[in-house]
C-alpha cells in the first residue's frame, strides 16, 4: 500500500511538473526565393505548418521569414506574433519573429532592436556586408501559472566575424536591460558554432539548452543540412538559451521530412522548458 501510495504522489508530481512545461523551439525557414526550385517555399510551406502543429510549440522564433511568410504561419491560427521587418522596423524585409500559443500565453510587451551600433534604427552592424540584422522580444505571462518571462529571438550575420561576437555582446546587454530578473529565453539562428568566441560568451551567461538538458539530446548535433537530405549534419549554427532557473527537460534537433525532402535547410530546435 505504501508503494502505492508513494507512486501515486509521484505520478501526480511528474504530471503538475509536465503540466507547467511548454515547448520552446527555434527555426530558420529559409527565405521564400523561387530559387530555390523544388525546395522553394510553396512547395514545403504545408510541411513547416504541420511539423510546428505536430510537435505542439508553444512559443517558437523564426529566422529568414519574408512578411508572406510570416503571414503563412499566422494563418495556422491559435498564435499570437510580434517582430518587424529588418529593413523598414515595419514588414519589410526579413523578421526574427516570435510566435506564441495565445490559449497559454498573455503578451504584455514588445519590442526589436537592430544587431548594430544604432541599434535603435535599422542598420547594418560592424563588417556585416550583406544586410541589416534584428532581434525581436516578447515578455509573456503564462496564463496557467501567472508566471511572466521574456523571449529574445536573433539571426546573427553570416559573414562577419566582428558582427557575430558584437552581436552576442549587445544580445546580453539588452537581456540585461530590458529582463531584468525575470527569466528569459533566447533563440535564434547564430551562423556560429560552439566553438567560437561568440557562442562560448553566450553559454558563460546562461543555459545552451543542448548541454543542459535533464534527458539526453535528441536527433543530430548539426542544425543545417542546405537541403541536403545526405548531409552528415554536424554543424551546429541554432540555438536555445535559457537564464539560471529554467528547467530544460528534453531537447532535439528534429530530422522530419517528407518524399525525401527537408522542410527546411535548418533543422528546427526544441526544447521543452519548465519556468523556476
Amino acid at each position: 500500500m505504501k508503494r502505492l501510495l508513494l507512486l501515486a504522489l509521484w505520478l501526480l508530481s511528474a504530471a503538475a511538473q509536465a503540466g507547467d512545461s511548454f515547448v520552446v523551439a527555434t527555426y530558420n525557414l529559409r527565405l521564400d526565393t523561387a530559387a530555390d526550385g523544388a525546395n522553394a517555399w510553396p512547395q514545403r510551406r504545408e510541411a513547416v505548418l504541420e511539423l510546428v502543429r505536430y510537435h505542439g510549440f508553444d512559443v517558437f522564433g523564426t529566422q529568414e521569414a519574408l512578411p508572406q511568410q510570416v503571414s503563412d504561419l499566422e494563418a495556422m491560427g491559435g498564435f499570437g506574433r510580434v517582430g518587424v521587418g529588418r529593413d523598414d522596423g515595419q514588414f519589410k524585409g526579413e523578421h526574427a519573429a516570435i510566435f506564441f500559443r495565445l490559449a497559454r500565453f498573455a503578451l504584455e510587451q514588445h519590442g526589436d532592436f537592430w544587431l548594430s551600433e544604432t541599434p535603435e534604427r535599422p542598420s547594418r552592424g560592424w563588417d556585416g556586408r550583406c544586410c541589416n540584422r534584428i532581434a525581436s522580444w516578447a515578455r509573456l505571462r503564462d496564463r496557467r501559472s501567472g508566471k511572466r518571462f521574456y523571449v529574445f529571438n536573433a539571426h546573427f550575420d553570416h559573414e562577419g566575424r566582428v558582427a557575430q561576437y558584437e552581436s552576442a555582446q549587445l544580445m546580453l546587454r539588452k537581456i540585461g536591460a530590458i529582463a531584468g530578473k525575470l527569466p528569459v529565453l533566447f533563440v535564434g539562428d547564430l551562423n556560429s558554432t560552439p566553438d567560437t568566441p561568440q557562442v562560448r560568451l553566450l553559454q558563460a551567461a546562461l543555459q545552451d539548452a543542448r548541454l543542459q538538458s535533464a534527458s539526453p539530446p535528441y536527433g543530430p548535433e548539426g542544425t543545417f543540412q542546405g537541403f541536403h537530405i545526405d548531409d552528415p549534419l554536424r554543424e551546429r549554427i541554432d540555438y536555445i538559451f535559457a537564464s539560471a532557473g529554467i528547467a530544460v527537460l528534453s531537447y532535439a534537433a528534429l530530422t522530419d521530412q517528407r518524399s525525401g525532402r527537408y522542410p527546411s535547410d535548418h533543422l528546427p530546435v526544441v526544447a521543452r522548458v519548465r519556468l523556476p
